[in-house]
Parts: C-alpha cells; structure tokens; sequence
C-alpha cells in the first residue's frame, strides 16, 4: 500500500496552512532583531509555539497539520530568497492591496537560479515531521515556481531568453520536491498568486494565454517524475495580508487550460465570497481527477459562516464536480506574513473546528 492511498490527502476537512502567530513570537522576534535574545533562544520559542499549535489541529481533528509558517516572515519570499541565484531585498514600495500598501519587502533573480541543498525550510520540515510523528499527515507549503514570473523578479541581464529562465526553475523546483521527499514530506502544497492574478478581467487576452501557458508548462514541469506517493496541490489566492485582499476576477479565464490540464492531486481554490466568481469553471477539472478543496470560509474575519448556506454551496459545487471529489477549507490561511489576518487565535481554532464538523456532517468521513 502506498502513502497516497493511506493519507487520502486533500482530506474533507482541510487547511491551506499558515496560522496566526501569538504574541510570544512576534515578542521574540523584535528581541532578536533588537539583539536581546539569540537566534538560537528565538528558534527554541518558535519550536515551542509549534508543538503547541500541532498539538492543537490534532485536537480539533485535522488529518493534514502544518507548522503554521511560524518560522516565516512572509509565505512566499523566505523559501524564494534561499535559492540560489535570488536574493530578498527592500524595494520602494510593497504591493498594493485594497485599502493598504503591503510591508516593503521582495525577492530579485541576481544569478543563475538552482536549488540550495542546504535550503534552511529544509530542516524545518524535518523537525516539524518529527513533532508531529505518526499522528497526523505533516503538511508542507511552498510557494509556486510561477511566483517568479512576477513582474520585478526576473533579472533580463542573467535571463536575456524567459525560456531559460522556466528551464532552470523547473530544475530548481524538481531538486526541491525531491529535497522535501527525502526528508519525509508526503503531502507537498504549491501556493500560486500569480496563476490567480490571471483571473483579473482586463488583461488583454493574447498576453494572458500566453502566461497562462507558461505557467502550465512549468507547473507541470516540476511535477514530471514526482514520486507517486508524494501528494501536491496547487493554492491559488487573490491575495491575503491584514485580511485586506489584492484583486478579483473569476476562474473562467484560467479554467479551460490550467483546471483540466495541471498534473496535480488537488487545487485549493478561494471561493470565501463574489470576488472569485462561480462554480461553473470546475467544470473543466476532469472527473476522478484532482480534488478540489473549495475555500468557502473565510481566513479574513472570525465570524462563522452560516451552516446551511455552506451546506448550500456545497451542493452548487457538486453540480459541476461530483461530491466524493470535493473538500472544504478556508479560502486562505490566517496569516499569509507574520502580521496576520483580523481575527483572535479562539476565533481562528473555531472556525477550523467548525470546518471539520460541518465535512463530517456532509461525507461522515474526513
């Protein structure tokens, strides 16, 4: 029997990964950054915080745990900064969101891009996988290699040719997954903003295909000779920071290439409320394919959804995917940077709770 029929990963009741950081850690990161405390006192209250919260999502019922990227700032930038040929740094400005402009920082290509076997996201899964031993699926999330294709990464100078460029983090990524493999990792999660920006509704249509197919075939790239075992999923989200969110647009214009095309176990797809359209683009994921998780609760606000409308939607779904192939989760995780979502961390486990009890209501089973 192998893993993939063990773990049945994404589960009924699943999650996309970070969690809010409590105040302990935002504390000692400051002592840190203000040299009271070591970088060997930090990690030791992260690790802390990190069994605290596993012990916590094996409480409520998860299968699939993760660390709550307790040891991140950002989702994206720490594992990017740490390949190498790319390097973080402080831009002029942050992303623009709805209402508020995104801390300063960014990732920069400044050489040939390759992966670091001595990545540190690498031993952090290992002791992570070792906190949570045999009690629950330890899941891992990265962000996707689409990610660099956004604007101000890629370095023209190092990368005259973006055919070079997709071959190299193909590789990059392939000696990534295999890095996780080894050191354990069963249930890997690709988090994709860029595939979703392709969703916003003016992008002239020629320069959308074209991304679009790009992102395709680097996607499925990085998959080819996976191990079979190795469950990924692809997340794809309109931005989260602060609970404020960064653009709309509805699935219909990546559905027809990426929803039926993508080699993945799973999509992680926002659906927490109109910005991301209908159901109808499901459609096109193939039947007895990839599972699809849809995020209709919100990661943004405590506030529980209504039972029967979720109950409701669900059933929507349905019509376009069957039932056993669906999953339910939050459109996002709760805090996607260190600043977090605005909610209480009560308000956060409560709505997790309420996730699983609702999928145990619909398939009795997670």
């Amino acid at each position: 029997m192998t893993t993939k029929t063990i773990t049945k990963a994404p589960f009924k009741a699943d999650q996309v990964g970070s969690l809010l950081r409590p105040e302990r850690i935002h504390k000692a990161r400051k002592d840190f950054q203000e040299g009271t405390i070591t970088a060997e006192e930090l990690r030791a209250i992260e690790t802390e915080e990190i069994k605290r919260i596993v012990d916590k999502q094996i409480e409520i019922g998860l299968k699939a745990v993760t660390d709550g990227e307790f040891r991140r700032r950002f989702w994206h930038t720490d594992f990017m900064e740490h390949l190498n040929g790319v390097e973080g740094y402080i831009p002029e400005q942050g992303y623009q969101f709805v209402g508020v402009e995104t801390e300063k920082y960014n990732v920069r290509v400044v050489g040939k891009v390759s992966f670091n076997p001595n990545h540190p996201h690498l031993q952090d899964f290992i002791e992570f996988k070792e906190i949570v031993g045999d009690r629950a699926i330890a899941k891992m999330t990265i962000p996707s290699p689409n990610q660099f294709f956004y604007p101000g990464i890629l370095n023209e100078e190092v990368y005259p040719d973006v055919e070079d460029f997709a071959k190299d983090l193909i590789q990059a990524y392939r000696d990534a997954i295999q890095a996780f493999y080894n050191a354990g990792c069963r249930y890997l999660q690709l988090d994709d903003v860029a595939i979703a920006g392709y969703c916003i509704p003016d992008i002239p249509e020629d320069e959308r295909q074209k991304s679009i197919d790009l992102a395709l075939r680097v996607a499925n790239g990085v998959l080819e000779g996976k191990p079979d075992d190795l469950i990924v999923t692809t997340h794809l989200c309109r931005g989260n920071y602060q609970s404020a969110w960064a653009f709309e647009g509805p699935y219909d214009y990546i559905a027809p290439t990426f929803f039926a095309k993508e080699k993945v176990d799973g999509f992680f797809l926002e659906y927490d409320d109109e910005r991301s359209g209908g159901f109808e683009p499901l459609k096109y994921i193939p039947k007895g394919g990839p599972k699809v998780v849809i995020g209709i609760f919100t990661s943004k606000s405590g506030k529980l959804e209504d039972k029967e409308v979720i109950k409701a939607r669900i059933q929507e779904a349905a019509k376009y995917v069957p039932l056993e192939q669906l999953c339910i989760s939050t459109q996002c995780g709760f805090a996607s940077t260190h600043h977090g979502n605005k909610l209480t961390e009560e308000e956060q486990w409560a709505k997790l709770k309420y996730i699983i009890d609702i999928a145990n209501e619909v398939w009795g089973t997670l």
